[in-house]
């Protein structure tokens, strides 16, 4: 009797390759949140082995991030939405909105560790004053391709000068506090 329950499982059973790394998991699994790309995925797959009625496993390839794929999927076992404190706020972001996920359902234990990186963007933006969209144009020019070398060093220097002496003296302005 096991066995039937087995053959029934195994035509749920999708392998989602995810940057190398290979997650096994079944198609019932993925519609539990729906509107995201897995439950699409999931939903595309049942029509398709209905319509062939196979019995095989369905490998998926993605080019992503297979670390923080891991988390997602958990979230999708569990429920519960978790932030890798190794990576990047960015970067997790990132993979939220290509994967359909939002952030707003993470838990509240990631949800400052995650959102720092907004708070770190802010207090740049404090941090340098009012040029700071300024200072990113200038960035932008000091790298495109009509700039010749001299330019390019002469930027470069204005703007090390900036950075080490407000590393230097960490009392000598709010800059240089934060």
């Amino acid at each position: 009797m096991s066995f039937v329950a087995r053959e029934e499982n195994d035509k749920d059973k999708i392998i989602i390759n995810v940057g190398g790394k290979r997650h096994e998991t079944f198609l019932s699994t993925l519609q539990t949140i729906p509107d995201t790309r897995l439950a699409w995925l999931a939903e595309n797959e049942f029509k398709c082995s209905d319509r062939n009625n196979q019995n095989k496993t369905r490998e998926v390839f993605f080019d992503r991030h297979p670390e923080i794929f891991g988390l997602i999927l958990n979230y999708y076992r569990t429920g519960k939405l978790h932030a890798p404190r190794d990576m990047c706020g960015p970067l997790f972001e990132e993979e939220l909105i290509f994967w359909g996920i939002e952030e707003k359902d993470m838990e509240a234990c990631c949800w400052p560790y995650y959102n720092q990186h907004r708070d770190a963007e802010k207090n740049l933006k404090e941090f340098v004053g009012p040029q700071f969209e300024d200072s990113e144009d200038e960035e932008n020019d000091l790298f495109s391709s009509n700039n010749n070398e001299q330019s390019l060093n002469s930027r470069w220097e204005k703007i090390r000068v900036l950075v080490w002496t407000t590393m230097d003296d960490a009392h000598s302005s709010r800059r240089s506090k934060v």
